[in-house]
């Protein structure tokens, strides 16, 4: 069973240990998640992500790694981070239908050895700082909602419980692949915020009212003046919206 998400996951990505404390100590708001990614994981490891979570109290957690190698290394790696605590994990679903097979089996697995919850497994789809002529030029003809589309299904085929996708492809997933399957959506922008190196955005409420599950924000949370403010407009305008 896929656990139950909270509206939004603040992206932490810093490298420094102790500003990545504080942001969580501070974001103590219901229906807020964190997100920790390469950026964080690289300079701190597994031992960061736990002294984060000591900060972070009862917020659910997204390790957001996007696994993509051979299916046994994948399994490996979902295998060494399941038992880390974290709510949501995810690989890249062009790493193929073996691969996203064996990284469900190993979070399935693991979670059962060390009687834990299982992590929810996300398959990214195309990264939301990519457009149709990104795709084209690494050798994809398909325009991005197409292709993103064809990976979802792949994805719930495989035994994900859900997808990392932009927000204007919310619709085409949900008839797709129906109501249950989760939607996890980065590039959300509030209104009047700079877009930076996303392509594909929308604001919270637009995604939200489109049929996502959970939206990801960055920078208009932890740059904003106060973080826990920021953070409690955002949730609260995502909340509206269901």
């Amino acid at each position: 069973m896929t656990p139950a998400l909270p509206h939004v996951f603040v992206a932490i990505d810093t490298p420094d240990l102790e500003v990545a404390r504080s942001l969580c100590s501070s974001l103590q708001v219901p229906g807020l998640g964190i997100k920790l990614g390469l950026e964080f994981f690289c300079a701190h490891g597994a031992a960061g992500v736990r002294s984060v979570l000591e900060s972070a109290g009862a917020l659910p957690l997204f390790i957001d790694l996007k696994f993509h190698d051979i299916p046994n290394t994948v399994a490996g790696a979902v295998r060494a981070t399941t038992g880390l605590g974290a709510t949501l994990l995810n690989v890249h679903a062009g790493g193929g239908a073996a691969m996203m097979k064996a990284a469900v089996a190993a979070a399935t697995e693991e979670a059962q050895r060390l009687g834990v919850p299982k992590p929810a497994m996300l398959a990214v789809t195309v990264l939301t700082s990519m457009d149709d002529s990104d795709l084209e030029a690494v050798g994809q003809a398909r325009p991005a909602r197409e292709q993103v589309v064809r990976l979802a299904r792949l994805a719930q085929d495989c035994g994900m419980d859900g997808v990392v996708c932009s927000a204007e492809e919310i619709g085409a997933i949900r008839t797709a692949c129906g109501p249950a399957f989760a939607l996890v959506v980065p590039g959300i922008r509030p209104a009047g915020a700079a877009v930076g190196d996303q392509k594909r955005v929308m604001t919270p409420a637009e995604a939200m009212a489109a049929g996502a599950t959970s939206l990801v924000v960055g920078r208009p949370i932890t740059n904003a003046e106060v973080p826990k403010d920021a953070a409690a407009s955002i949730v609260a305008e995502a909340r509206g919206a269901v």
